[in-house]
């Protein structure tokens, strides 16, 4: 029977969060009032049947480790299968590998020991909401070797500019995977590939001292290689920069957008917390707001995210700003186009100001 298990491959995620990823991944950053960017990937792998996932990391870990536990969130605590984190490891001397195909060379036994038949790979930069079990279905009838997940984008913007462009023929067969930056067609960074296809073009890579997979082991063999394209339609995100990540978390402040992503089944799974619901005093006042659990507001809240644990106290104003775990604004505090990440105090009567373009950005713990 024909099956996926999923790998989820942050080493060569193009990224540029700056204070966000100070201590953490870019798949770790908080995202959306009380979920995690690795939260839309896994979601989605669980949604579509997989029941084993190993996510290749190298650096900065330890939140993304916190994070997933054992991956009970997401039913993946499992006896057989389950969750991987797999660092690299080079305890092979004879290891010629580079890249990500150090991942690939030093864990094979986590594809040799799976039974599934094909691979769904996938980085944490695509948000969205979906079960590739269609795009599956549909990599089987067409007996592709490798399926790309494709979005169209009605308008181009900076955060598009790492993505490859999806050149297909009428049936859709991909006759080439370019840079082209007119093109609208844009790769989400998943794709389906047969898993002995997978393991030949390592073995391949490694060979030739190649360091990238996708690059060398797909685009540069695509001619020898059956790749289609699949479109995805709903609602999507690419999230790769300090200024996309602002927008795209202001977005959702549209309530067919966070509809369209939320609401919908299948939902998208994360960590449980345990705090109680969101408090507004008398005093508070909150306008077209994102508040998570544990939340407590007495000054005033406008076109905001707030994660959980955030404490506003009287007279502050927070308009157009995202402000993570735990943080506390203090009396007569004004916050316009600010990201505060985790654990940040503000002190009274401080004013920060950022602008919708290049919001003003503090990392976790500071006191400002």
């Amino acid at each position: 029977m024909n099956t996926m298990m999923g790998l989820i491959n942050l080493e060569h995620e193009h990224h540029f969060f700056h204070e966000l990823t100070y201590f953490r991944n870019g798949a770790s950053i908080p995202f959306a009032g009380r979920y995690r960017m690795i939260d839309f990937t896994l979601s989605n792998m669980v949604t579509s049947n997989i029941e084993e996932v190993a996510i290749f990391t190298r650096n900065k870990y330890r939140s993304l480790m916190d994070h997933l536990g054992t991956g009970e969130s997401w039913e993946l605590d499992r006896r057989n299968g389950g969750l991987f984190i797999l660092p690299p490891d080079w305890n092979d001397p004879s290891d010629i590998s580079k890249g990500d195909l150090q991942f690939f060379h030093n864990n094979r036994d986590y594809f040799h020991r799976g039974k599934s038949s094909h691979v769904l790979v996938s980085g944490s930069q695509f948000i969205a909401n979906t079960d590739y079990q269609d795009a599956f279905k549909f990599h089987l009838e067409r007996n592709a070797d490798i399926t790309l997940i494709s979005a169209r984008v009605k308008e181009l913007k900076s955060e598009h500019d790492p993505n490859f462009r999806i050149e297909e023929d009428k049936d859709g067969w991909v006759k080439d995977i370019t840079n082209d930056k007119r093109n609208h067609q844009l790769f989400t960074g998943v794709y389906i590939i047969k898993k002995e296809v997978l393991m030949e073009l390592v073995d391949q890579c490694i060979a030739h001292h190649q360091d990238h997979f996708f690059i060398h082991g797909i685009k540069e063999r695509q001619s020898n290689l059956k790749i289609q394209n699949y479109q995805y339609n709903g609602y999507s995100a690419f999230v790769n920069s300090i200024e996309s990540y602002y927008r795209h978390n202001m977005n959702l402040l549209t309530e067919e957008n966070y509809q369209d992503l939320f609401y919908k089944p299948p939902f998208i799974r994360t960590k449980i917390g345990n705090q109680p619901p969101a408090k507004h005093r008398y005093e508070a006042s909150v306008k077209k707001s994102i508040l998570a659990n544990g939340c407590v507001v007495d000054g005033d809240v406008e076109g905001s995210i707030l994660f959980r644990g955030v404490t506003v106290k009287e007279g502050a104003m927070i308009k157009n700003s995202i402000i993570m775990q735990r943080c506390t604004i203090e009396e007569g505090v004004y916050l316009e186009n600010v990201i505060l990440d985790k654990d940040v105090h503000v002190t009274a009567n401080q004013k920060l100001i950022g602008s919708q373009d290049k919001p003003y950005v503090i990392a976790k713990r500071q006191v400002m």
